[in-house]
């Protein structure tokens, strides 16, 4: 059985925030959880809104003193989704690392491309589910940047087939890399988040955990233990400042669906169309950085063209 990539998305360049929602001033921003403080960067990224509150230097003692860039961590960032979120985030003016397992130069490329957009970057080596290579990859993030304080916990395996013929070794490759893999990230950053008083983890789910999907019951096993990950640290970490929530793809135009019968899949989905690993990097922008999410935490949010309405 092929796999079925349920990973999907809002439009990276399409955050717009009411009044009603957010002061957009100059003094909200300062004081915002991650700000964004070089004028030029505010211009370019796709995570602040249009208003000329936000166009000027601020000056005040309050932005000097919080003007270090967030350090994002990306897992499984080499390709599809994981790039389009390190990509994003480096436009926001983060530092990222590029977390891999294997794909070593599709990693390098990712940095060179978050370098010319001006951010400083690493790739970093390290398979999610031991967890011995975890805690090595969040002791050279610190060695490199002495912070964390984005995670982006997106690093996932499908290994598709009906149950009754599923093996012990397919399940525990998806439950491992996929479910606790999300754990072992998670409780590493937020031994660092939790001394700061802040930060934000973000856990890439899927539909799938919610709905269900013949043929990934591993899968969907996985991304349901993701949504159950999210909201009991969200509980937890809560009084400490940190933040955490997931996101819930559908079908995103990628490597994993390009073989899929695409026209019956979009029959499937309300809006007609697949997602885009850009519009789901947007979503994840969102929550990762902008001052409105900071009172959001425990959430789950579907970005699938409408194909799981009702199963939440």
């Amino acid at each position: 059985m092929k796999s079925i990539c349920f990973a999907a998305p809002l439009p990276s360049r399409a955050f717009l925030v009411t009044t009603k929602v957010v002061k957009c001033s100059k003094q909200f921003y300062s004081r915002s959880l991650f700000p964004i403080v070089s004028p030029r960067q505010r211009q370019h990224s796709s995570l602040f809104c249009n208003c000329s509150a936000l166009s000027q230097p601020d000056t005040s003692s309050t932005l000097k003193a919080t003007t270090e860039h967030p350090v994002v961590v990306v897992t499984g960032a080499s390709k599809g989704i994981g790039r389009a979120i390190a990509l994003e985030l480096a436009r926001a003016g983060c530092k990222v690392v590029v977390n891999y397992s294997r794909s070593a130069s599709a990693a390098e490329q990712v940095v060179s491309e978050i370098k010319d957009v001006g951010a400083d970057s690493l790739a970093i080596k390290a398979d999610v589910s031991s967890a011995s290579e975890v805690e090595s990859l969040f002791q050279q993030v610190l060695e490199s940047f002495q912070r964390v304080d984005i995670l982006i916990n997106n690093a996932g395996v499908t290994q598709d087939g009906l149950a009754l013929r599923m093996s012990l070794d397919q399940w525990k490759k998806v439950i491992d890399l996929n479910l606790t893999g999300t754990f072992l990230c998670c409780q590493q950053a937020s031994k660092y988040m939790l001394k700061q008083r802040r930060g934000r983890i973000v856990n890439i789910s899927s539909v799938v955990g919610e709905m269900g999907n013949a043929g990934q019951v591993n899968y969907a096993a996985s991304k349901a233990g993701v949504i159950g990950i999210t909201r009991s640290l969200a509980k937890e970490f809560a009084a400490r400042g940190v933040l955490v929530n997931a996101v819930a793809p559908g079908f995103i135009a990628s490597d994993m669906t390009k073989e899929l019968d695409q026209e019956k899949i979009k029959q499937m989905i309300p809006l007609g169309r697949l997602g885009t690993v850009e519009e789901v990097a947007g979503l994840v922008g969102f929550l990762a950085l902008h001052p409105s999410a900071a009172y959001i935490t425990g959430h789950v949010f579907n970005i699938d063209g409408g194909i799981a309405i009702g199963s939440s």
